[in-house]
């Protein structure tokens, strides 16, 4: 692979509010702290890329607002060199996201506002002109627009994914975490186009139907490898890797499962989890591009979640390769087991 990674969908800024906890109905909270920082898949992905490899060749692909925050954004991804941004469009408002840090719980709500992001379609991707080895595309459910039915393809993502395939593009989704029924109409479908499934836990257990954690939020165990085998019959074609709070799980094309620890890392150093998830995927989906076995990418990936933790915003945390290695190799290797289902 030489061609580098697009990186296309949900274009948001977030607005960062650390609160002393989070309010119940007619109550008050205070925000001790405020401030703007990128978000969504496109922003945090992108630069999570570009903050692992400088020499990595990027595109960004989506639709920001042609104002102040819309602004924003094209200059903080202007800040690194490899990112092109030929392939981004300025319409209307750009989306943003109230994010409300619970001090005390370390927990996050979100509040959502689309924007253009909800015009996204497949005619703001040009395959013709942006290349690249992976697609990188979502949040599924988070896109109005291709989260619609196609007649063909089942939705309108779905064909984004097969157009991507047919131009000899790896694909790549990440599904936003919802409290809906949508994810069976509208993920499912997707998966028949998609070579590597990153998502959370909760996400799988609602796009396949098997619980993943019991009523106390424990991980279900057993249920994992049935998640992961259910993903992949539904089209996943090289990897689906679930990833959890303390472990992540997966699956290759061989069959071969694997459950791997995560980092232990002190709670004591752990500022934020904003962003780690997006940490993780971009992780990932860089031991796919570097070649690595689904057990290295897994690995590599809770390392760069990892030092996403030691930061607030969605980016500012993750270092560069050398450097993730060099933080990783400070704490014990995680347990991992493997086997054939």
């Amino acid at each position: 692979m030489n061609k580098g990674i697009i990186v296309a969908g949900n274009m948001i800024v977030d607005n960062l509010k650390k609160i002393d906890i989070y309010p119940g109905s007619c109550s008050l909270t205070t925000i001790r702290k405020n401030e703007m920082a990128l978000g969504g898949l496109v922003n945090n992905c992108i630069c999570d890329f570009a903050r692992l490899d400088s020499e990595l060749p990027l595109k960004a692909v989506g639709i920001m607002g042609n104002d102040a925050e819309g602004q924003f954004i094209a200059r903080k991804l202007g800040e690194y060199k490899n990112i092109d941004q030929s392939g981004l469009k300025m319409e209307g408002s750009t989306s943003f996201t109230d994010v409300m840090y619970d001090s005390e719980r370390r927990t996050r709500a979100y509040f959502q506002y689309r924007g253009s992001n909800a015009d996204f379609s497949i005619d703001d991707i040009d395959f013709d002109q942006i290349q690249g080895d992976i697609l990188h595309i979502g949040y599924l459910l988070l896109l109005d627009t291709l989260d619609q039915p196609h007649p063909v393809y089942g939705t309108k993502m779905a064909e984004v994914l097969h157009k991507a395939q047919s131009y000899g593009i790896k694909t790549s989704i990440d599904v936003v975490s919802e409290e809906s029924d949508r994810y069976r109409t509208v993920v499912a479908p997707a998966l028949k186009y998609v070579n590597y499934c990153i998502i959370n836990e909760l996400e799988a257990a609602k796009i396949v139907g098997i619980p993943a954690a019991d009523e106390n939020g424990a991980i279900i165990e057993e249920n994992m490898p049935k998640i992961c085998r259910a993903l992949q019959e539904l089209g996943v074609s090289d990897w689906v890797i679930v990833h959890a709070r303390d472990a992540s799980y997966g699956l290759d094309a061989d069959g071969t499962y694997y459950r791997m620890d995560c980092i232990d890392i002190p709670r004591s150093l752990i500022v934020a989890t904003t962003g780690a998830g997006d940490a993780f995927c971009t992780g990932a989906l860089y031991g796919a591009y570097r070649g690595m076995t689904l057990k290295e990418a897994m690995y590599f990936a809770t390392g760069v979640a990892s030092c996403s933790l030691f930061s607030a915003s969605a980016s500012d945390g993750v270092r560069t390769y050398e450097d993730t290695l060099k933080l990783m190799a400070e704490y014990p290797v995680p347990a991992c087991i493997s086997y054939k289902l």
